[in-house]
Formats: C-alpha cells, structure tokens, sequence
C-alpha cells in the first residue's frame, strides 16, 4: 500500500500564501504523477493542480497564476504554493498520487485531506 498524508493546511487571510506538502509512503517504485484536488461543501471535487514526473504541470483554471505545484522525486513529495488566496479557494485539499509499487502494481492512493480556510 502507499499511505499519503498532507500537512500545511490552516487559516489565512484573503491575499495571503499558504504551502501544502504531501509525502508518500510504502511499497513505491515509482510515482508517474502527482497532484492536489479541493472539494468544497455541496460542490464536487475539481482539480487544482498535477505534475508528472518529468515536470508536466496542469492546472484548474480558477488558480492558474496563483498556484504552483513542484515535486522532489527522491523524496516522494509534491508541494503546492498557494498565493493571492481568495475566499473561494476554502475548501479540504486532498492529495494523490499513481504510480507502480515495488512489486510491480499499479496504484493510484489519495490523502485524508487538509483543510484551508481563508477569510475575507
């Protein structure tokens, strides 16, 4: 199994910055990509960011130019920047990852999900 647990979450203010982190953990070979999904209450989950690991970048539309995902790939890791936060980023912010595991299985695992608030 690989276990991914976010940190970083918390309560800022609207024009303020916030860094998420998630690490994976367990069987890993290799992870192909990882990336950041939010779902806020009533609405469904939308994505906010992925990278492949060769770099290749997407993001939801409503943070391009506020947000930027990275990755260290020896530390299993990825990261999200979060700038210019705006009220309507609130929401819980989950992690996944796919990838192969070290007995060579296909994953594709999320985290428990942090919650990022931001007010007006």
């Amino acid at each position: 199994q690989v276990q991914l647990v976010e940190s970083g979450g918390g309560l800022v203010q609207a024009g303020g910055s916030l860094r998420l982190s998630c690490a994976a953990s367990g069987n890993i070979f290799v992870i192909s990509a990882m990336g950041w999904y939010r779902q806020a209450p009533g609405k469904q989950r939308e994505l906010v960011a992925h990278i492949t690991r060769g770099g290749s970048t997407d993001y939801g539309d409503s943070v391009k130019g506020r947000f930027t995902i990275s990755r260290e790939n020896a530390k299993n890791t990825v990261y999200l920047q979060m700038n210019s936060l705006k009220p309507e980023d609130t929401a819980v912010y989950y992690c996944n990852a796919a990838g192969v595991t070290s007995s060579n299985h296909i994953f594709n695992s999320w985290g428990q999900g942090t919650q990022v608030t931001v007010s007006s």
